[in-house]
């Protein structure tokens, strides 16, 4: 809920999935917004592909000797992922409905048309009324996501006005691409929302560069997940996941205001979640001394094109 003053409460959402489990990880998300609401939230942030779960396993899988059980995996994953036209994330939105929340969420997408099976590394944008404001596709899986992925385009590279401040979202090491974060700085971003398997302290202090550079508040939302985590059905688990006290990802999700100062977190080898107050108005009087898009550019000397049109997979007519 939004309150006096235009203060947001955000919850970053760090809890592990049950991997290549859709129905259970949609549950589970329903129980987190209800906490989360409960905490007196408006605005609730899940990790990358946090539906079902990231594909932890494709570090770990070798090309050739593992066909079989990367086969198998990539099946249940492809059987388990999100066909928005399906509107496999109802509960979800009737949730955020209920709730009147704004939610961030990552899933698995799944192109259902014509039986497709591309998938994509895709961050949601949902409303309080349950309405799905946006949907932006990872542009460059990294290294062996490739084999998971496919690339996806700008048509969602964009800002969305929401209830509580217009929210920008990158995934992962799209936040690494300058010309990227330029594009939601240019679209007026109040609330950048970085979801993501990345941690550590370069990520950490890549979140508050973005806060330094963009002025506006960053959320890094981090996946947590343990080898305890990993459901005892996970094909291949004991080879791939052999020591239960393994933290796989720490997490380390993060709240910074704009100019790069930490206000919570980093959430690290943690499981819960991670609340702080911000203030998404702030964002445009912290440009007053440094506006990337504004006073501070020079588009007599740099120019930035994004082509927003979509990339849809050829379609036989």
């Amino acid at each position: 809920m939004e309150r006096e003053g235009g203060v947001v409460r955000v919850a970053v959402v760090q809890q592990p999935p049950v991997l290549l489990d859709r129905g259970a990880t949609l549950d589970a998300a329903v129980t987190h917004l209800h906490a989360a609401a409960a905490a007196g939230a408006g605005l609730v942030v899940f990790p990358e592909t946090f539906i079902p779960g990231y594909p932890a396993w494709i570090w770990r899988l070798r090309p050739g000797d593992d066909a079989d059980l990367t086969g198998e995996i990539h099946q249940r994953l492809v059987d388990n992922s999100v066909d928005l036209a399906a509107d496999d994330l109802r509960s979800v939105r009737e949730a955020a409905a209920e709730l009147h929340l704004v939610v961030v969420c990552g899933v698995h997408e799944r192109d259902g048309a014509f039986g497709r099976s591309t998938l994509y590394n895709t961050v949601v944008t949902i409303g309080p009324d349950g309405a799905i404001l946006n949907r932006h596709r990872k542009l460059v899986p990294t290294n062996p996501e490739r084999m998971v992925w496919g690339q996806g385009d700008a048509a969602g590279l964009r800002v969305t006005d929401t209830s509580i401040g217009r929210v920008g979202t990158l995934i992962c090491w799209e936040n690494y691409m300058p010309l990227a974060r330029y594009a939601l700085y240019a679209d007026g971003v109040e609330v950048y929302v970085a979801s993501t398997w990345d941690e550590g302290e370069t990520w950490i202090a890549t979140m508050r560069h973005i806060a330094a550079e963009g002025r506006c508040w960053v959320i890094g939302s981090g996946c947590a997940l343990r080898a305890a985590d990993v459901p005892a059905s996970f094909p291949g688990r004991e080879q791939l996941f052999p020591d239960p006290d393994e933290w796989i990802n720490p997490g380390d999700s993060v709240v910074v205001a704009p100019g790069g100062t930490i206000v919570a977190g980093p959430m690290h080898e943690e499981i819960g979640i991670l609340v702080a107050d911000i203030e998404p108005s702030r964002a445009a009087a912290a440009r007053r001394t440094l506006d990337v898009a504004g006073h501070y550019s020079r588009p007599d000397v740099f120019q930035l094109t994004v082509d927003r049109s979509a990339r849809d997979p050829v379609t036989f007519r």
